[in-house]
């Protein structure tokens, strides 16, 4: 896997826009989840994943294409950053004709993120959002 974008709000909205590829936002929400690959095994190791998901996908599961997994990470945003893209973003969301699985589950992912990133402090003035 080539080196992933910093974790900030225009990789945010590279997400959003679909300007990344689906394998790489995967990978950005593995890495944040404690998933880490090694080459020399071959095999996932899952020792820094929260509990809850470890037991659940002891290797780390395809967003884009699982909507139990999806579901899973919905519900671990906590309820005052469920509106991030919006508040933070100014992400007013896909037009009607946009809304299909795929695109909806990169939002989920992206809002996820944001998350990660609000409450690790890692958003700073220096990530402004790029619209």
């Amino acid at each position: 896997m080539a080196e992933l974008p910093p974790l900030n709000h225009d990789t945010i909205w590279a997400i959003l826009r679909d300007e990344v590829t689906d394998d790489i936002v995967n990978h950005l929400v593995w890495q944040s989840l404690g998933y880490r690959y090694d080459p020399q095994t071959e095999q996932w190791d899952a020792a820094a994943v929260p509990a809850d998901w470890r037991d659940t996908y002891p290797e780390p599961p395809n967003f884009i294409e699982s909507r139990p997994a999806t579901v899973k990470l919905t519900r671990a945003i906590p309820s005052e950053h469920k509106q991030l893209l919006k508040q933070s973003l100014g992400f007013a969301g896909y037009k009607v004709g946009e809304l299909v699985p795929r695109l909806t589950r990169r939002a989920t992912m992206a809002n996820w993120l944001l998350s990660k990133m609000a409450g690790s402090s890692v958003a700073t003035s220096e990530n402004e959002p790029s619209r």
